[in-house]
C-alpha cells in the first residue's frame, strides 16, 4: 500500500524542507513502507493534507486535532532538543518583534498591531491569545488596536514583522529553532519579547483508516531515531533530539485554554 507524508508544518525553508524529505526517506527504507513524499506548500490548505485518504505521516496541530469531528490517527511526535521541558514533547510560542524595534516587553507592544497566524492554531491564536488574556482582564478592553491575519506560516510571520506590518507577532518555538538554525543571520534581525507556557506539540498523523501494521510500523521505527547512526546529521539538521509516544489527553489543555479566553469575553487576540 502507498502512503504520503508531508512536513509542511515544519519545512520552515529550503533546507529544513530537504531534511524532513531525507527523514521520510530513512523512515520509509526503515520501516517497509511504501512512503510517497507529498509537496503541499502554501497556500493549500492543510486541511486538504489531513483529510486525505492514503495520509501516514503529516505534522497536525493538536489544536485542530482536538476540534475535529473525524480525528486523523496519531503517529509520533517530535521531541525538540530545545523543548522547554527537556526531554518531553512540548514547544512554546515565543513572541517576537524586531529587533530595532523600542519594545523591550510585550505590554510595550500593547496598542499597536498584533500579528496571528490562523484561528485553529494553537502557537500562532490559542497561545498567544492565552499568553495575553491576564492583561485583557486588567485592562478590560483591547490590547492592540488592530489584529493582522490570517497569516498563515511562521515565515509570513517572521516576514510581516520585519516588514513593519505588524508589531509582534507568535512563532511556534521549535519552527523558530530551525529557522535559527538554517537562517544563522535571522537571530540578528528580531527579537523574543516573551514566551507561552509550554504545550504539547504538533504531532504526525495518518489517516483514520489507515492500517495498524503501517502505522505499527511507523511508530517502531520512529522509536529508533534517537539512537539511530543513520540519523546523526538529521538530529542536528531538525534540532530533534526523539520522537515519542502521542498522549491525547495532554492535548486537552488546548480546549481549556480557549474555552477560558472564551468565558472571558476574549475570543480573539487583540
Amino acid at each position: 500500500m502507498r502512503c504520503v507524508a508531508n512536513a509542511r508544518m515544519y519545512s520552515v525553508n529550503p533546507p529544513a524542507a530537504a531534511a524532513w524529505k531525507e527523514l521520510f526517506g530513512w523512515l520509509a527504507q526503515a520501516s517497509g513502507v511504501d512512503l510517497e513524499i507529498l509537496d503541499h506548500a502554501f497556500p493549500l490548505p492543510l486541511a486538504d493534507l489531513w483529510s486525505r485518504p492514503d495520509l501516514a505521516c503529516a505534522f497536525m496541530c493538536g489544536f485542530p486535532f482536538m476540534l475535529a469531528t473525524q480525528r486523523p490517527r496519531p503517529v509520533a511526535a517530535p521531541v525538540p532538543a530545545k523543548a522547554p521541558i527537556a526531554g518531553r514533547p512540548v514547544y512554546a510560542t515565543c513572541l517576537v518583534v524586531r529587533a530595532d524595534a523600542n519594545f523591550q516587553t510585550i505590554e510595550d507592544t500593547f496598542g499597536g498591531r498584533v500579528g496571528y497566524t490562523v484561528a485553529d492554531s494553537h502557537s500562532g491564536y490559542n497561545a498567544l491569545r492565552h499568553h495575553l488574556l491576564p492583561y485583557f482582564q486588567q485592562n478590560g478592553a483591547k490590547l492592540y488596536r488592530e489584529s493582522i491575519g490570517p497569516l498563515t506560516t511562521p515565515r509570513r510571520v517572521i516576514e510581516a514583522v520585519l516588514a513593519g506590518d505588524v508589531d509582534v507577532g507568535p512563532l511556534d518555538g521549535y519552527a523558530l529553532d530551525l529557522m535559527l538554525r538554517h537562517q544563522p543571520g535571522l537571530g540578528s534581525q528580531i527579537r523574543v519579547v516573551a514566551v507561552t507556557n509550554p504545550a504539547p506539540i504538533p504531532f504526525l498523523v495518518a489517516s483514520p483508516g489507515c492500517p495498524d501494521e503501517i502505522i505499527a510500523r511507523l511508530q517502531a521505527t520512529l522509536a529508533t531515531f534517537a539512537t539511530a547512526p543513520a540519523c546523526a546529521h538529521l538530529r542536528e539538521r531538525l534540532c530533534l533530539e526523539a520522537f515519542a509516544s502521542v498522549v491525547l489527553e495532554d492535548y486537552d489543555l488546548m480546549l481549556r485554554w480557549d474555552t477560558e479566553a472564551r468565558a472571558a469575553g476574549y475570543p480573539e487576540p487583540a
